[in-house]
């Protein structure tokens, strides 16, 4: 087949416009210049000034407490709720499947701010318990997305087979269900993970007083000026966001493989 060149240029032109911000970021984090614009030598005292930074590792502690309760909860729900999708046909799935992926399309300032006046209307204080219910909600539908697909194309016969020979309801989902649809189960949870740690717009209309998390940290800090700090943390954020996804592309293909 002929190469175009139309097409290759397109597609170094789109990989340009996605990932060179992004190398240009890495690079000014290494920059001793306060001003991204200018290289004035090579340095690594904005990590180090990192380490100084007692909001942040608050704002990170916060964020990991939330992602990783939401991660959880929402994990399984949406485990739950994909099967219960999957294993009913009748007239009344078609309104869950409603319920399960309008918060998929709805934006995310909508969701925000009817959560806000939920919580207002209940008398429920604005904090990180708060932050974690509205970023479990909208996780839920992510992960009942990915489970779906995996239960699509799994063999329920090894379910039922086991069944004939003996086999109750805990020892098929501890011994069978739950080692064949891990690979689905952690993308899911990786997905619930990355989604509530990066969420800033209905964490915005959540947060109490003393609860940042780490999008709203990095707000404020881009709104005074106090870019290379934040470059050198979204260097950091960026390495353990591949090693993530390696170690979860290595798990997969090992479960696959078994």
């Amino acid at each position: 087949m002929k190469k175009s060149r139309l097409c290759m240029a397109v597609t170094i032109f789109v990989f340009a416009l996605l990932y060179f911000p992004i190398l240009m970021l890495v690079i000014n984090s290494f920059n001793d210049s306060r001003f991204g614009g200018v290289w004035t030598g090579f340095s690594l005292k904005w990590y180090a000034r990192l380490l100084e930074e007692k909001p942040m590792w608050l704002a990170l502690k916060n964020s990991l407490i939330v992602a990783c309760s939401s991660t959880v909860a929402s994990t399984f729900l949406g485990t739950c709720a994909a099967f219960a999708l999957h294993g009913y046909r009748s007239k009344l799935q078609k309104a869950h499947y409603f319920l399960v992926y309008t918060p998929l399309i709805l934006p995310d300032i909508l969701m925000g701010i009817s959560l806000l006046l939920l919580f207002f209307a209940l008398n429920i204080k604005l904090g990180l318990l708060t932050i974690t219910i509205a970023h479990t909600t909208f996780c839920v539908s992510y992960v009942a997305m990915v489970m779906l697909a995996k239960l699509q194309n799994f063999d329920f016969s090894v379910v039922e087979a086991a069944q004939d020979l003996g086999a109750n309801r805990w020892t098929v989902i501890r011994r069978i269900l739950l080692p064949l649809l891990a690979p689905g189960i952690l993308s899911g949870a990786l997905l619930a993970f990355t989604l509530s740690i990066d969420d800033f717009v209905i964490t915005f209309f959540m947060a109490g007083e003393g609860t940042a998390t780490l999008p709203l940290y990095i707000y404020n800090k881009v709104k005074f000026g106090s870019t290379p700090i934040i470059n050198a943390l979204s260097t950091l954020i960026l390495i353990l966001t591949f090693l993530a996804i390696w170690l979860v592309q290595t798990f997969s293909k090992e479960q696959e493989s078994k």
